[in-house]
């Protein structure tokens, strides 16, 4: 009844003939037309948020170096998302295209010569951001030279259980136990696949020039843990849509995964994947097989580097990165986060990851690069690494921090530092390796030949010692008779 009474009390709606007498369809369509007069004050209004708008998206869209991605936008999304959630937000807005993108070519004096490659910039992106191959264009659009997918490992594989990743605020740094969550072979294979034109023949499978395009191999966690075979059929998978594959044998967070480092495994791992690797079809992008390098751990003693070195000498391999993330904690660690199980990464691995590049580079020919890994946010850091021999560095934790400007800046502050040492990276890099590479080596070569030569010398005095002996029993025995 309420209804009845509702309805009957509402005004009448307005006939046909109404809505087509020339009044009311005045009214009713002038008020639709976008045309419609505005008073001044709200055209001013909406030109105005129209403008802010435009220029807003534009700093954000073509100028990747803008205090409003590190000051605002990072410091927004780390104070209302949990850091796995922040990270999936952020590979899916560079997979959308809506990113920014770095528009300033590179300066010529941060030019790379690796292998017979020419790369226009040292730095590169870290394995562990891009796990699945979602946003490689997104990635090289901020800049980078060198984009590394992965780890990525035959089957899918969940990870380790959530929450897995910590912020180290405080010390600008991250913990992770992430355990290599991957989408598979064939979901990583399938987008790689996916961008490669049918037509062209490129020199890279970057598809972009003067970069390269790594994957990184990993091993599922219910594989035997002396099994190579994860890593051989990674190599015959996906080593034709790559520029480079690297063997990931160092993450703490698969048990028994660093035990591939001691001497006899690496050598099987290393022989294993570099036959795959050379009796693998050419790739059809680039027609040429892939570069292979290693992985390693910052936590490995002398001796243990000494024994990976000879190996990697022996190997064929065609490179190092140094290093995956820690599982030392530092005493200067301040956030609540600290004692997290997993590795650590960003400021506090410098200096371990920074020492094990210099040792490792002591030990190697020139001929085996070094690219260095671990706690690289400025132009400095990364001219630390210069001098210590590596010739490139990669990213992550520090990519995480300042966001998307993260790159070029540390490219603006190298081409800083470089004009004022009136110098280039690769004036840097070379002087370096030239003075470090095989020095540890070479004094083990020499100390060996010294200890060869003194046992000679020795062996020599024994035996002229044996033969005055025998001289003198020799003439006792004519006396007697």
């Amino acid at each position: 009844m309420s209804f009845a009474r509702n309805v009957a009390r509402s005004p009448p709606l307005p006939s046909l003939t109404r809505l087509y007498t020339p009044p009311f369809r005045r009214r009713f369509f002038t008020n639709l037309s976008p045309n419609h007069a505005r008073s001044p004050l709200k055209t001013a209004a909406y030109a105005t948020v129209f403008t802010v708008s435009a220029c807003f998206f534009a700093v954000y869209y073509f100028d990747a170096r803008s205090a409003l991605h590190r000051h605002i936008i990072t410091q927004v999304i780390r104070h209302t998302l949990n850091p796995e959630l922040a990270h999936k937000f952020a590979i899916k807005v560079l997979k959308s295209g809506l990113a920014p993108k770095d528009p300033l070519p590179d300066d010529e004096i941060l030019r790379v010569k690796l292998w017979e490659h020419e790369i226009c910039n040292p730095v590169g992106l870290a394995a562990g951001f891009d796990k699945d191959g979602e946003a490689i264009d997104g990635l090289y659009n901020l800049g980078f030279s060198w984009v590394e997918v992965g780890s990525v490992t035959p089957k899918p594989q969940p990870g380790n259980p959530k929450p897995r990743v910590f912020r180290l605020q405080d010390d600008e740094g991250l913990i992770n136990r992430y355990g290599f969550p991957s989408q598979g072979h064939a979901s990583v294979l399938a987008r790689l696949r996916a961008r490669l034109p049918t037509f062209l023949k490129l020199q890279a499978a970057s598809l972009r020039p003067n970069t390269l395009l790594a994957v990184n191999l990993g091993k599922n966690k219910d594989s035997p843990f002396e099994s190579i075979e994860d890593y051989v059929t990674g190599v015959r998978v996906l080593g034709p849509y790559s520029d480079v594959l690297v063997v990931n044998v160092s993450s703490p967070n698969t048990p028994g995964l660093r035990g591939l480092q001691n001497k006899h495994n690496l050598k099987s791992l290393l022989y294993g994947v570099t036959q795959a690797r050379d009796e693998s079809a050419v790739s059809p992008v680039t027609a040429q097989r892939p570069k292979l390098m290693l992985k390693i751990a910052p936590d490995l003693d002398d001796i243990q580097l000494a024994e990976i070195a000879e190996v990697i000498r022996e190997s064929g391999i065609d490179g190092v990165i140094v290093s995956n993330t820690t599982i030392q904690r530092p005493k200067s660690l301040t956030s609540l986060s600290k004692n997290e199980v997993g590795g650590l990464s960003g400021t506090p691995l410098k200096p371990y990851a920074l020492q094990a590049v210099r040792s490792l580079r002591s030990l190697l020919p020139a001929s085996i690069p070094i690219i260095g890994c671990g706690g690289i946010r400025s132009g400095a850091d990364a001219l630390d690494y210069a001098r210590a021999g590596a010739c490139m560095v990669q990213v992550y934790t520090g990519f995480g921090y300042e966001g998307v400007g993260n790159c070029r800046r540390i490219k603006n502050e190298l081409v800083e530092e470089l004009r004022k040492q009136n110098t280039t990276w690769e004036e840097i890099v070379r002087a370096a390796v030239e003075k470090d590479s095989g020095r540890k080596l070479t004094k083990t070569i020499d100390s060996g030949i010294g200890q060869l030569v003194a046992e000679a010398e020795e062996l020599g005095r024994l035996l002229e010692e044996v033969g005055r002996r025998m001289e003198r029993e020799g003439e006792s025995s004519q006396t007697v008779e």
